[in-house]
């Protein structure tokens, strides 16, 4: 027993702590946040995972007696809470739309009955009027707000309920909120103490480094490939591998089981029941790799998650660092690894413009993801720059791939004046395989019926391969040089920063890994080659004609080339493949999320009627 505890005092915090949880002393920070409750002031608690925030809540509703109201995001969290609760000796339950209307009830009854001491809610139940009324009769002991960065990220969009929680203060006075979060930058900070606390909490930071975390980045060349190598270093240990969309999801999973991987696939698409199976097996069996999507992971506790590796880009740091938060709980080595890629940054670049949040929020998002990029192409210790982003200071970290393997950077001034020529000289209109092809003097048929063999960039940078100019541009964006205009179809734009560098005023450096490993060698190049299209049969030919006229009709619509709609490759390929579901359509060459929405239906139509004009 902890010697602090006296006689007398049976809910001590310390004799809580020991008692009911079985440790004998504080983890850093977790005292500071418990007495400023237990004195009942508001508070914002920023801890790393593994840290302990739940203690810092749950040690002083048990101390104050009453009831706590546990705000939680999801369903599973608010379940394994409880389950971890009731384990403890402490009697807690969840009110939620997972249980029957008879579960709820004689939950709710216990809770009026005084048996309950921390009772756990989704925003939504909160705060509804009849429940607040409800509350009202109890005596409260405090609220508690877990994952409270959801405040700030979903918020504004599809659970508006969580800035309503600011309303708390007013309809319980004398009642203190506790906010409990492992994740937020200054801004999500600032945005939390002023919509939940009107400006008035304290505030506690106990840190953001996990230092058993490996930390490594690598630019897509053959992502499958890249997954493969990485997993050859934890052969029979557990871990979460995160894809984008649902889709890729399940070819990732296909394609590590078929290298003989125990993996298995966890997204929002997939039914109720399968998802609880495939959690419970990560769970339970070692070994496990669950490939998800982000609807994977919050509140999962497994200690031993060896590896956490991305096959795009998250949606900010904040994300980055809360999915790779999974990994090592234990604190045991762990490796985490993001590839991520042009074509990541278009996509979230375009899930922020069409999410219904408002444009002050969308600018914020998009200067979120810009930090992003920025540590992906980092040139010094990667840690200082995820750490940097949360305003903490560390020395070189020798732990991140940055710092094992030193990077040097040479002087890309040149290279980057080439690409913003190359930019300006085709007005601002064309993606990054355009630019490209213009540097490297390419004759495509679009270039030379844009005339952009005439401008003087034209072949300016054949002393440097495809993937290397690639990698300037990516790096470019990352520094803010160019940006990408997703309703410009992903043109490349000139930025307040170019006009500097093309006026001399501002040097740019560029990491020569980057061009180094950007080579692909002759196998690779051998497999990445783009097979020859298939010859097409008559009826196929008569096919094709007719999704020309289909593309041109739309080209005209949107005033645009007809190419900028889908180029001939696509055409004939789905000629041969003649999808006839929005999924099969998604197979096709050159099909994005974008055209996927905006053309699936329209062109698998086309397909159907062509077809049954030929019968």
């Amino acid at each position: 027993m902890n010697d602090e505890v006296e006689a007398g005092e049976p809910d001590s915090k310390h004799r809580i702590l020991a008692e009911t949880f079985g440790y004998r002393s504080f983890r850093l920070g977790q005292e500071a946040v418990i007495d400023q409750i237990l004195a009942g002031k508001h508070v914002l608690a920023v801890m790393p995972t593994g840290a302990g925030k739940s203690l810092c809540y749950q040690v002083p509703a048990l101390a104050l007696g009453g009831v706590a109201v546990v705000v939680s995001p999801l369903i599973a969290l608010m379940q394994d809470q409880v389950n971890a609760l009731r384990l403890n000796g402490v009697a807690a339950e969840a009110i939620n739309s997972a249980k029957s209307r008879e579960e709820n009830v004689q939950a709710w009854r216990r809770v009026m009955q005084g048996e309950t001491r921390l009772l756990y809610m989704a925003p939504e139940r909160l705060m509804t009027g009849r429940m607040l009324a409800a509350l009202k009769k109890l005596p409260l002991s405090l609220f508690a707000i877990d994952e409270a960065h959801c405040i700030s990220q979903w918020g504004h969009s599809f659970r508006a309920e969580y800035l309503e929680l600011g309303t708390l203060r007013h309809a319980f006075p004398e009642v203190p909120i506790a906010a409990l979060t492992a994740t937020a930058d200054r801004l999500t900070r600032d945005e939390i103490v002023e919509k939940i606390f009107g400006g008035d909490a304290a505030v506690f930071i106990s840190g953001f480094d996990r230092p058993n975390l490996h930390l490594a980045v690598e630019a897509k060349q053959t992502p499958k490939r890249q997954l493969l190598d990485f997993l050859e270093r934890h052969q029979g240990e557990s871990g979460i591998v995160y894809c984008l969309s649902r889709r890729k999801v399940e070819e990732t999973r296909d394609f590590l089981a078929a290298e003989g991987k125990k993996a298995f696939a966890y997204h929002a698409g997939m039914d109720s029941a399968d998802r609880q199976i495939c959690q419970e097996r990560f769970l339970a069996e070692p070994g496990t790799i669950i490939v998800a999507t982000i609807a994977f992971g919050m509140g999962i506790d497994k200690p031993d998650v060896r590896f956490v590796a991305h096959m795009d880009i998250p949606a900010s740091v904040e994300a980055y660092y809360q999915e790779i938060g999974r990994a090592g709980r234990d604190g045991k080595p762990a490796e985490v690894m993001m590839l991520y890629g042009l074509d990541d940054i278009r996509m979230r670049r375009m899930f922020i413009d069409q999410s219904d949040a408002g444009d002050d929020k969308k600018r914020t998002e998009h200067r979120r993801l810009d930090a992003l990029l920025a540590y992906c192409e980092a040139p010094v210790c990667r840690r200082q720059t995820l750490l940097a982003y949360f305003s903490e200071t560390i020395d070189a970290c020798g732990n991140c791939d940055l710092c094992l393997h030193p990077q040097p950077v040479v002087d890309g001034t040149s290279e980057a004046r080439t690409v913003l020529e190359a930019v300006r000289d085709t007005d601002q209109m064309f993606g990054v395989g355009h630019v490209v092809d213009t540097i490297l003097g390419k004759s495509t048929d679009k270039i030379e019926r844009f005339g952009h063999d005439r401008v003087a960039v034209f072949g300016r940078g054949k002393d440097r391969s495809r993937p290397e100019w690639q990698s300037i541009i990516r790096q470019m964006v990352a520094g803010g040089l160019l940006s990408i205009d997703m309703a410009k179809y992903g043109s490349l734009k000139l930025t307040a920063r170019s006009a500097d560098l093309l006026a001399g005023d501002h040097p740019f450096q560029i990491r020569l890994d980057c061009l180094k490993r950007s080579k692909p060698a002759k196998g690779e190049r051998r497999a990445t080659k783009a097979a020859p299209l298939a010859s097409l049969s008559d009826g196929d030919e008569g096919l094709l004609g007719h999704l020309k006229q289909v593309r041109m009709r739309l080209a005209r619509e949107r005033g645009v080339p007809a190419y900028v709609i889908f180029p001939d490759r696509a055409l004939h390929d789905m000629a041969i493949k003649k999808p006839g579901t929005i999924d099969e359509f998604a197979e096709v060459h050159g099909v994005g999320h974008a055209k996927l929405r905006d053309f699936a239906a329209i062109f698998v139509e086309a397909i159907r009627d062509q077809q049954s004009a030929s019968a």
